[in-house]
């Protein structure tokens, strides 16, 4: 379902289209298959290897954006870092181009960073892998129009809303060179899912009558402003099969419809969206030491990313 929360309250304005939204149908999309265990090998490198990847440890941030360089390239990416200093110390974000050097662009972003003590598998590695393979799927096949797939660094607190931001750096130097964003997706927590009921929380009670009580889905949050996107995204994932998804477009101000890099795209005047599985208000691993590589759901996982790629490719088609 898509849902749209007007200003006046969680009642108002509120209306359904259904799994394919009326205001951009899907279009015909066949993804090329994910395979469950690169998913799985890139969140355990991750969330074994690369830990902690806090801001306090920019060594460790830096060895996972090599990973990410090298994976990136290896995909055939034109791969270029965007470094800054914090309080003196060195940081990164990782930009992979696919398709014209030219023109407006799709930006699509996950954050590499994790949360101080936790291995961050679930937040952020099983977005940074979705990625990675769609650096992979791009790479064999090259968009009409330009593709930035970008590794954000120092997403958490205490950079999130900041300056620092790592996404907040990249696009507020989009704006200011005068780039032309078509949109940004955000692949933000995608791997925890859980049929079990009652194992889905929501920032408001009135949304547990619209919306599954169990964490099976995956969702596409925007803003009202964004409801042309947050359907397109919406109906290209909810085309892939097995694949149970969500839709909210609501006012930034209901608690979690910022909660990721889409938000600093949003404060430069671009169109974004979050894909997730809602993070904290579904997995109760968030932000600790248990948020481990084996808790996630690495087949599920895998559909997501594959709509995605039909997302893009919706995104990216020329006109009709």
């Amino acid at each position: 379902m898509l849902a749209v929360l007007g200003l006046g309250g969680l009642a108002a304005g509120v209306h359904e289209t259904g799994r394919a939204p009326a205001t951009a149908p899907a279009r015909a999309c066949t993804p090329v298959p994910v395979a469950p265990e690169r998913l799985k090998e890139h969140v355990r490198q991750l969330s074994e290897t690369f830990v902690p990847r806090d801001h306090t440890h920019p060594e460790n941030l830096e060895r996972t954006a090599l990973y990410l360089t090298e994976a990136l390239t290896r995909a055939g990416g034109h791969v270029r870092s965007e470094p800054y200093t914090v309080e003196g110390r060195p940081y990164r974000n990782v930009i992979a181009r696919f398709g014209p050097e030219a023109g407006e662009r799709l930006v699509i972003g996950a954050h590499y960073d994790a949360a101080e003590g936790a291995p961050g598998a679930d937040d952020n590695a099983s977005g940074v892998a979705g990625l990675l393979e769609l650096a992979t799927w791009l790479g064999a096949h090259p968009p009409a129009l330009r593709v930035d797939l970008v590794g954000f660094t120092l997403e958490e607190p205490p950079h999130f809303r900041a300056p620092t931001q790592g996404s907040k750096v990249h696009a507020r130097g989009l704006r200011e060179r005068g780039e032309r964003v078509r949109a940004m997706i955000s692949l933000e927590s995608l791997g925890y899912f859980s049929d079990a009921p009652d194992s889905q929380e929501y920032p408001v009670a009135a949304l547990k009558w619209r919306y599954p009580r169990a964490g099976h889905f995956i969702a596409v949050v925007g803003r009202a402003d964004d409801e042309a996107l947050v359907s397109t995204v919406h109906g290209a994932l909810g085309a892939e099969p097995g694949l149970a998804t969500e839709a909210l477009a609501a006012p930034r101000g209901l608690t979690g419809v910022d909660f990721s890099d889409h938000a600093s795209f949003w404060d430069e005047g671009y169109p974004a969206v979050m894909v997730t599985d809602t993070a904290l208000f579904r997995n109760p691993h968030y932000h600790t030491g248990q948020d481990t590589w084996e808790r996630l759901d690495y087949a599920r996982m895998a559909r997501v990313v594959q709509g995605v790629q039909c997302a893009v490719a919706a995104l990216t088609a020329p006109a009709p």
